[in-house]
């Protein structure tokens, strides 16, 4: 585990790292698909900050939320640790949503447009957990690649489940699905299908991942994953109820794309 790097005599934190690299990935998936789509590239970097504020913003006060009974909920919001996921999803997606709207460019692309850069940010930034050994470990386990992380931000010596490795390589895969089947659906069917995959994913991994249940035998992450599975089951459903989900073989719709 490598949770700070020495650059140059400048101590640098290797989640930092990752999250801002994170970033970097999605901004460079989405300035391809905008070029792809006939949109300016430049978008992709006003996008991208703007998911940048928002999620940090949203995975601040949600985990402030989430913790206001240690030590009061203002306390904890401006700490100097606590984010989480769906917090900076929420966030981000409020940021995005924002500058989509002055840009005129909201629609059901723009969510198309997200689906893959979310999943690769995702990936990317649960391998800065992995590195930087910051608590996202999983259950004690003694199986084949079982490891410990004593010298982690949240150490231990005992074996446990490298859930961040799960998770950075499911939604690498995720990733590369979506990405490939970008052209295949009509407008807005990408995003249902991300949120059905990422919330699925979430959901299986609590399994093994050593968060306490709060309800009915499941995490909170698991609670918060059922609604994002049903999320995307129900916007699938509406727009099945508008026509096939799949465009016709052959017909693409990278140059002339309804917003």
């Amino acid at each position: 585990m490598q949770p700070e790097i020495d650059l140059f005599g400048l101590p640098l934190k290797s989640f930092g790292l990752l999250f801002a690299l994170a970033f970097v990935a999605s901004g460079a998936m989405a300035s391809r698909r905008l070029r792809e789509l006939g949109k300016p590239v430049d978008w992709a970097y006003e996008a991208t900050f703007a998911a940048l504020i928002g999620g940090l913003v949203g995975a601040k006060v949600y985990w402030a939320i989430e913790h206001s009974g240690d030590g009061g909920l203002f306390s904890n919001l401006f700490s100097g640790t606590g984010l989480t996921f769906y917090g900076g999803l929420l966030g981000g997606a409020a940021g995005v949503l924002l500058w989509a709207r002055w840009r005129g460019f909201l629609g059901r692309t723009l969510l198309d447009l997200a689906a893959a850069p979310i999943a690769i940010g995702y990936a990317v930034g649960r391998l800065g957990c992995q590195i930087s050994g910051d608590g996202d470990y999983g259950k004690p386990w003694d199986g084949p690649w079982a490891m410990a992380y004593p010298d982690g931000t949240v150490p231990t010596d005992v074996a446990v489940h490298p859930t961040p490795l799960y998770e950075t390589l499911t939604m690498g895969l995720v990733t590369y699905a979506l990405w490939r089947l970008r052209d295949s659906f009509r407008p807005g069917v990408l995003f249902g299908l991300y949120l059905l995959l990422a919330g699925t994913e979430r959901f299986v991994v609590e399994f093994v991942r050593r968060n306490d249940p709060v309800a009915a035998g499941l995490t909170l992450a698991q609670l918060e994953s059922v609604v994002v599975i049903i999320g995307g089951a129900l916007w699938l459903w509406i727009l099945a109820r508008e026509g096939p989900l799949r465009l016709r073989p052959g017909v693409g719709r990278s140059r002339a794309v309804p917003a």
